[in-house]
């Protein structure tokens, strides 16, 4: 009876393993030279532009003295809300750049939904009063934890409900819901606007994408909010769904890991 001849695995030759151990250098490499560049860029546009933030309040406020002509006053104060957009803008470039480029630090640890839905709709005050909208939360002081980074977990809530808010209609509501399924909590943001098309919802994850024509949309932006809670939910090990909600309106779902 011929024997049973056991054949070796294959052994990962020493050229190519030192090919793979430098190509995780450059990687890592790469890596660190994108956090560098981000942050010189963070600084280098972000210091002017508070400048003129900073400057512009004081002039539009007149804390050094009556400007004169009355226009001025207004002029400043253009000048500081085109700065405000200029920033928050930037803003959303760098973080998309990050987390496209991995070089987004998050530090995952269990939130409490209750305390980050607080301190969005605290941040979204200005804009809730001036769309009239109503927020409406269920459950709301016994909402779940989810495992996710504190500051990225509040960056996913606050631009679905600034979505909500800006493309729902003035007056109207927006209803906030949270629930377990799976070792999961999805998180719901429903607004009672027009909803989206199915075969639509792929493209408004894209980034400087628009729900509406860009010659009549009533929201102005570069289409960054949406994209940026898709890639922070993907690197807090959940996902983005948007659909249309039971009585209409769109229904975006943050699902992310149960704490």
């Amino acid at each position: 009876m011929p024997q049973a001849v056991h054949v070796a695995p294959p052994v990962e030759s020493d050229d190519t393993d030192r090919r793979r151990r430098a190509g995780e250098r450059r990687a890592a490499v790469l890596d660190e030279r994108m956090r560098s560049f981000l942050r010189m860029v963070s600084h280098e546009l972000r210091t002017p532009l508070n400048s003129i933030l900073g400057f512009s309040e004081i002039i539009a406020s007149e804390l050094c003295g009556p400007l004169g002509a009355p226009q001025y006053k207004e002029y400043a104060g253009i000048i500081r809300s085109s700065g405000q957009r200029l920033l928050k803008l930037v803003n959303q470039v760098l973080e998309i750049a990050r987390l496209e480029g991995r070089a987004a630090d998050l530090d995952l640890s269990p939130e409490p939904l209750d305390h980050a839905l607080d301190d969005a709709l605290d941040g979204l005050r200005e804009d809730i009063a001036a769309n009239a909208v109503r927020i409406v939360v269920s459950d709301r002081g016994a909402l779940p934890s989810v495992m996710a980074d504190a500051r990225g977990l509040r960056t996913v809530l606050s631009n679905l409900i600034h979505n909500a808010v800006i493309f729902g209609p003035d007056g109207g509501e927006v209803r906030i819901e949270a629930q377990v399924e799976d070792g999961f909590v999805d998180v719901a943001v429903i607004d009672q606007g027009e909803g989206i098309d199915p075969d639509d919802a792929p493209r408004l994850l894209r980034p400087f994408e628009q729900g509406e024509n860009a010659l009549v949309r009533r929201a102005e932006g570069a289409g960054l909010g949406l994209p940026i809670v898709d890639l922070l939910c993907q690197a807090m090990g959940g996902r983005l769904r948007l659909e249309n909600g039971e009585h209409g309106g769109l229904k975006a779902v943050a699902r992310l890991p149960a704490a």
